[in-house]
Parts: C-alpha cells; structure tokens; sequence
C-alpha cells in the first residue's frame, strides 16, 4: 500500500476517541492515544508529539510517551511549535527513559539538523 496525501490543512478534523469512552468497564477512562509524528529506519523509531505553546499534555498521553521512551529503539520528542505556515518551532524536548524532559533545541533547523543525526545513527555504518 502506498499513501502520498500529505496533511496540510490545520482545520482539518482529527479522530476523536469519544466513542471509546467506558470500553474498559473497570477504567473507563482508558483511551486510545495519537501520535502526531512517527519515523522509522531499520527498527528504530523516532516518535514525537507536538504541542503548541501553552497547550498540554493529557496525563495518559504522558504516559504513553514515558513508555515508549523506555523502549529500547525509539526516541520521543515532544515539540512546541507548530506546521501551519511552515515549520514553527520553539522548543524541542526528549523524553527519557526515566520520564525527564531533556533539552534538545529551539529552532527549525536545529530540529532539522538532529532529525539527520538520527538518520545517520540508525542507518549504521
């Protein structure tokens, strides 16, 4: 299968996981989660949810993403900014395996640069 629509409307409708409100009767709560940003090269993954500034992180999501960094192969970035008239960003973070928030960068093409970087390091010598 191939996919080449490439989302760029900022309007555009996102799921909405209502409907799985009380599907686990005995932690209704429980939610299915989104990703906004999933890359992969030879088993690794780099994985990152981006937020615009001020706006925050739902608690399961929280979790979801601590998870994942505790797997071994993927990086979790979380990233303040935004795609809607180019790419926008204020700060980079990555989760760590321990769930702390490391620094990672504060401009587009620094987030570009160490996108490469991790390119370069999953893709062996």
């Amino acid at each position: 299968m191939r996919i080449s629509a490439v989302m760029r409307n900022p309007k555009a409708a996102h799921i909405d996981f209502t409907p799985f409100v009380g599907m686990i009767e005995s932690n209704p709560k429980f939610l299915p989660s989104n990703l906004d940003m999933v890359m992969e090269r030879f088993g690794s993954f780099l994985v990152a949810e981006w937020k615009r500034p001020g706006e925050t992180i739902k608690i399961g999501q929280q979790r979801l993403l601590e998870a994942l960094a505790k797997v071994p192969d993927f990086t979790v970035l979380i990233i303040t900014g935004n795609t809607d008239d180019g790419l926008n960003v204020a700060a980079v973070h990555r989760v760590m395996p321990d769930g702390s928030l490391k620094f990672v960068c504060d401009s587009p093409d620094e987030l570009l640069v160490r996108m490469q970087d991790w390119y370069e390091k999953v893709s062996g010598p």
